[in-house]
This record gives C-alpha cells, structure tokens and sequence, in this order.
C-alpha cells in the first residue's frame, strides 16, 4: 500500500517534465494528479491522493467538487482515463468520500 501522507515530498517534486517511462507507479499517478489539479481548482475543488493499493487509486474530492453532479464524470472520464494512459495496470479510482 502506498498513501499520500509517506509521500509528501514526491507529490511535490514532480511535474510536467518528468518522462513516465522512468517513473514508479505512484510517481505516474501523482503527476497525472498534479496535471489536472489546476483544472479542478479552478472549478472550485481538490483532489487529494488517499493511496494506491491492488491496482486503485483512491482519492478524496473537496470542495465544490466533493457535492458536483459531475464527480463521477471526472472520476471515470478524466482522471481514470488520464493515469490509464500511463499506468495501464490498474483497474479503478475510488473515491473515498461516497
């Protein structure tokens, strides 16, 4: 299991640059994250890595976007779609709050 609290430091240093191909499995998805956070900010929410355990990713919406209509849209549309296209192992995102 791996969860956001061990990896403060890792969320933080990446970004757009890094090549995926010589990223973790949790490098991968915590820059997908990090790519589309600025996006959800802007319509007033967060998302918050939980951890990533037999093959989910588990997140935690907030603010606005933790009551939008459209949270599963953005769940199964956009953020499963975009960490799929680097991380092609895994199965699911779940999202803690429901």
């Amino acid at each position: 299991m791996i969860n956001d609290k061990e990896n403060t430091n890792l969320d933080n240093s990446l970004n757009n640059d890094t090549n995926p191909k010589e990223m973790t499995t949790l490098e991968k998805i915590l820059n997908v994250i990090n790519m589309l956070r600025p996006y959800i900010n802007a319509d007033g929410g967060d998302i918050e890595f939980i951890k990533y355990e037999d093959k989910y990713v588990y997140v935690k919406f907030h603010g606005a976007c933790a009551s939008c209509g459209s949270i599963d849209y953005t769940i199964k549309d956009v953020l499963f779609n975009a960490i799929k296209d680097d991380v092609p192992e895994i199965e699911g995102i779940i999202n803690v709050a429901i």
